[in-house]
This record gives structure tokens, sequence and C-alpha cells, in this order.
């Protein structure tokens, strides 16, 4: 480990156990006693860490003024608290980034963060299982477009693309100036202004075949105008004149959907009668009739009439397969 781990582990050491013998440090440290000597003093006269020798311990503790209290070295920006949660977010990102695209580029400081806490692999490994991600239907990006992508962004140059649209099957060739990736269940979607339609659009990051970075400078587009473009719809379709469904949930319903966000600019009351009201704007119903369907029954559509008959379209559809 390095300096700074050392001095981590040396600290979280004094922390956890109150007085920690020479001969302990060494050991958990695996240094010679001259680069010990040399750590502690450097603690204590450059970073003003409050460490002291007791003689009647024989060991290692922090000044009076700051048993049970809180300490900081300077210049090293976490706690145990925060790199627990560090630690936590590593899983989690594990469970967007199950081909290792990006966690790779990430070991090593999530490495240094193990050892910062003072613990070894195992010890880290058994803290990162605490936490698990069960996710369903991903979409596989193959790892060198995703790579390539996520560079574009970052280095805010232009990409030449082929791109396979998914509803129609056809492939086109396309120059785009890339402003942000998008997350949204389980699949990978890149906001771009298209240089062929001169207009932004949304790329679903499984149907770009192939992704060359350009050495053009990209488009630059203010960030509220590209939102105001792409997020106004609901779910990931976006594009076209927003419309507002109106959507009412039963009474046993609305216990439990009413802590969901549809939308964040959804508005939402409870009936008199324990139903709950919901109001929120989409643009295309695809998405918005997938989750409506997951509450068959349980749930009308008010409107507007269009949302209306096509969600009892989906639903007369979905009986007549019943039939024998």
């Amino acid at each position: 480990m390095d300096r700074t781990e050392r001095f981590y582990k040396i600290e979280h050491l004094i922390r956890s156990r109150g007085c920690v013998s020479f001969a302990e440090l060494i050991d958990a440290l695996e240094v010679s006693s001259a680069t010990l000597k040399r750590d502690l003093a450097y603690l204590r006269e450059r970073l003003d860490a409050p460490i002291e020798y007791d003689v009647g311990e024989n060991g290692y503790r922090f000044g009076q003024q700051w048993r049970g209290g809180k300490h900081e070295l300077p210049g090293v920006w976490f706690n145990e608290a925060e790199l627990h949660a560090l630690l936590t977010m590593q899983q989690m990102l594990a469970g967007l980034d199950e081909q290792g695209v990006v966690g790779r580029h990430l070991q090593p400081m999530f490495d240094k963060i193990t050892g910062m806490l003072g613990v070894d692999a195992a010890e880290a490994d058994e803290l990162r299982r605490r936490v698990r991600l069960i996710g369903t239907a991903r979409r596989r990006v193959a790892s060198d477009s995703f790579e390539t992508v996520g560079s574009a962004v970052v280095k805010r140059r232009r990409l030449a693309i082929r791109y396979r649209k998914k509803r129609d099957g056809v492939a086109s060739e396309r120059e785009v100036s890339p402003q942000r990736l998008v997350h949204h269940r389980h699949a990978w979607y890149l906001d771009a202004w298209c240089h062929a339609s001169d207009a932004y659009r949304r790329f679903a990051l499984d149907g770009i075949e192939s992704a060359t970075l350009l050495d053009t400078d990209a488009k630059a587009v203010p960030l509220a105008e590209l939102e105001a473009e792409l997020d106004q719809g609901y779910g990931i379709f976006a594009g076209g004149t927003p419309r507002e469904a109106e959507l009412v949930f039963n009474a046993e319903t609305a216990a439990w959907v009413s802590r969901e966000e549809w939308h964040p600019a959804q508005h939402s009351e409870f009936l008199p009668d324990g139903r709950w009201r919901l109001r929120l704007p989409y643009v295309d119903d695809t998405e918005l009739l997938m989750d409506l369907l997951r509450h068959a029954g349980r749930v009308e559509v008010v409107g507007p009439p269009a949302l209306r008959e096509a969600y009892a379209a989906r639903l007369r559809r979905a009986a007549a397969a019943l039939e024998v």
C-alpha cells in the first residue's frame, strides 16, 4: 500500500481500537520500523494528527480532546462512513456495468479505497456482497462501442456511427455531436445532435453497430435546450408535441402507486373515495401503455381519448389471446 493508504489505516486502527501498539501497527501495515516512525512523525508534525504515545498502555492513541470525537486528515477527503458508501457505490455500478466496461478503469481507485478503509480484500468483498441489484431484460452493449461513445461525450468530440433502428431494422450512417449518456430500464442511450437530421436524437447504444471518434469538436448546445427537447415525454421516448395523460388508480393500488414518480412534471391528488388521480405529460404512448398494462383492472385511463382507446385495444387483444 502507498503512504496515503497507510495514513488512513493508522487512523482507522487507532480510532477503532483506542490504543494500538507499535508492534501491532507494524504487523498491520507490513512496513519496517523506520517507515512506521516516519509515518507517525509526518502525521503528527505535518498533518496535525493528534496521535500520542501512551506509556501506561504501551501504544499510540488520539489525544484526550479527540477521544470519541471526529478527526479527519487534511487533504484526504473521505471518512470511514464515506468510504463504506463508496464501496456500496462500486457494487451498484457493477449492476449497471456487467461487462466491466467502466469498472476496469475504476478498479485501481476502489483498490485504494479498500486500503484506506483498513480492511483486506476478503473483508472488502464481504462488504460489497451486502448490496445486490436484481435486474431483468438487460440489453447488452458492445464494450468497444460504449467506451468510444463515452469518450466522445467526455471529450466533446463528434462521432461517426452506423445505427440500426429497432422498429424497421433500417441501418444508416450518421455524424452526431454527443451530449450525454442516459441509462433507462437496464439499457443505455446516447442523446446527441444529429447533423444528418439537423435535430436532437436519442440513440439506443445497442443499436449502434459501429462508432468512430472524429477529430471535429462536437456542436455545443445548452443543456437546458437539450432537456426541453428530450425530457418532456414519458420514459425514454422524446420528440414531438407533449400531451397530458389523466389516470385514476383504485384505492387499493393508490396506497403504493402514489409513492412512485412516473414523471418529474407529474401532478397528482387523492380523491375523496381514496382513489389517486395522476396527470403526466407524454409524447409517445408506447412505454406508457406498457406500464399501464401492469395495473390492468386497477387503473382507469380518463384521457386523452386516443390513449384511452389504445389502452382498451391492448386489453381486448390480451383477453382475446386467452380465449380457447
